[in-house]
């Protein structure tokens, strides 16, 4: 059976300065989302053991640490094709984003509005977590969510399209405390065409599964 893997950064470690300086990046990505693919995989054949064994006195804990590494492994993996060293600025029709644009104007009244929700919503998220935009497919709006670790706190069947990482590993060494700055400074590297279309495939993959038997 398939294990989960570290996926490639799309850019060398410098693109994303000096938003987000290459150390940062180097480590971010090769040891911390490295630990949570590995978390994930050693999980997985503690499960299997734990099957085999019919064995079940540790499930809960388990069952934990596969959703806290594999939500840290899947939000990572987003994360790194969210940002550009050529992102940023607002989402706009003449840039091949207008049904994304419109998506957000729609669901929260503007993109100031929007842009105001999920900043804050990241920056005053308490201890670790993430802020993140995310497709609702049951009203089939956009929402901001307010992610605790990586699992916790999340409208099931929401899918993320936009995550800004608000764990202190994302951001210290460059801004100390300072995790509005951080976050103020994302604005810059958004990849909208990346964001855009991750709603279009969580829109067309809602319609399928709501035109299922």
């Amino acid at each position: 059976m398939a294990t989960y893997t570290l996926p490639e950064l799309p850019y060398d470690y410098a693109a994303l300065a000096p938003v987000i300086s290459p150390e940062i990046i180097e480590l971010h990505h090769d040891k911390h989302h490295a630990a949570y693919v590995k978390g994930a995989n050693d999980t997985l054949e503690q499960l299997a053991e734990a099957r085999d064994k019919e064995s079940w006195g540790s499930i809960n804990g388990l069952e934990k640490n596969l959703a806290f590494h594999l939500s840290g492994h899947i939000l990572h993996s987003i994360y790194w094709h969210n940002m550009s060293g050529d992102g940023g600025g607002e989402p706009h029709e003449k840039d091949g984003v207008g049904e994304l644009a419109d998506a957000i104007a729609e669901s929260f009244g503007s993109y100031a509005g929007f842009k105001a929700q999920l900043t804050k919503a990241a920056a005053t998220t308490q201890g670790s977590g993430w802020g993140v935009l995310a497709y609702e497919p049951v009203s089939g709006r956009l929402i901001v969510e307010q992610i605790y670790d990586h699992q916790g706190n999340v409208g099931q069947g929401s899918v993320p399209i936009l995550v800004f990482d608000a764990w202190e590993h994302a951001f210290y060494l460059q801004y100390k405390n300072q995790k509005v700055d951080f976050i103020e400074a994302m604005w810059r590297v958004v990849n909208w065409q990346d964001v855009a279309r991750r709603y279009a495939a969580a829109k067309e993959r809602a319609n399928t599964l709501l035109l299922a038997p």
